[in-house]
């Protein structure tokens, strides 16, 4: 089974991995995961006015914060797995890496902020499950 997990280093992603590691048969004997951080961009005149050097060095930074603690947690369970990070906006991005990976599903963690719609879910996991092809397991 391919298997996406979304992560974003916060609180939620070591809840979802927390559940993962307490629910190891749910995925099947040997899952193959992408870890997807998705940085946010830099808006445009803050990008241009420091360089593109310097937004690739923050991201790339950012990005190893994150990565880092799930890919020694990754190896802790002896876990098969490849590492993306992109920079856009969230849901976009997780579907667009589910559909470029073709994977069976997809499991991220939820925050619950946003709008009054989605006051139970994050946005971003709203419009995950809304649009994605894959099922979705969010952890709250």
């Amino acid at each position: 089974m391919k298997v996406l997990l979304a992560v974003d280093g916060s609180k939620h992603t070591k809840k979802m991995l927390a559940y993962l590691s307490t629910h190891e048969g749910l995925l099947g004997t040997t899952p193959e995961y992408v870890v997807l951080n998705v940085q946010m961009p830099i808006p445009p005149r803050a990008a241009r006015a420091v360089g593109k050097e310097i937004v690739e060095n923050f991201h790339h930074a950012e990005s190893e914060t994150v990565m880092n603690p799930v890919c020694k947690f990754l190896d802790r369970h002896s876990a098969t797995y490849k590492t993306r990070t992109v920079v856009g906006h969230a849901a976009e991005e997780i579907l667009k890496c589910a559909k470029k990976d073709k994977v069976d599903l997809i499991v991220m963690g939820s925050r619950g902020h946003g709008s009054f719609t989605s006051m139970l879910l994050g946005s971003v996991a709203q419009k995950v499950l809304a649009q994605a092809e894959a099922p979705v397991m969010v952890v709250r």
